[in-house]
């Protein structure tokens, strides 16, 4: 598929949709955990979702629990950490694989064009991000130690804001 918004994806109740619901929005996908050395950028991903959503920002989280171990929890204790420690109001999916055989499709999509700095397709470790224009072509990957903050520049000449 080379369409993002045909990618089937499960919600964290899982129910299963698509991002046709977010055609026309520039995305900012990003893998989490909620217990790793940077979980404390969901605090910059929320200011990014308050400053832009009304502009047409959408952050789509998907938890991972393959660096380190550091996404234990189901579905349900995450969002209940991201919302009572950081107000998490962004889109919480479900926990998925993004690397490996069992890598969620739309990982495999995002991976494909799309190598880290390294050279490599593989996610590298958490709170790795992509940005997604509004006409869905992906435009950037974003390393782990990319602070939201740095990323403003780039998301508003997406936003035209």
């Amino acid at each position: 598929m080379s369409n993002i918004y045909k990618q089937v994806v499960k919600k964290s109740d899982m129910t299963d949709t698509t991002l046709e619901e977010f055609k026309n929005k520039v995305l900012l996908i990003v893998n989490v955990a909620s217990a790793c050395g940077l979980t404390y950028q969901y605090e910059g991903l929320q200011s990014l979702h308050n400053k832009y959503k009304e502009s047409g920002l959408e952050i789509l989280g998907f938890p991972c629990n393959q660096f380190g171990a550091q996404e234990p929890g189901t579905n349900e204790e995450i969002q209940f950490f991201c919302t009572e420690k950081y107000d998490v109001s962004f889109g919480l999916f479900d926990k998925i694989d993004v690397n490996g055989d069992n890598a969620a499709p739309i990982y495999q999509f995002l991976k494909k064009d799309n190598p880290a700095e390294s050279g490599s397709n593989d996610i590298e470790w958490n709170f790795t991000k992509f940005l997604i224009s509004k006409n869905g072509e992906t435009i950037i990957r974003f390393g782990p130690k990319t602070e939201p903050e740095e990323m403003k520049k780039d998301i508003e000449e997406l936003l035209n804001v």
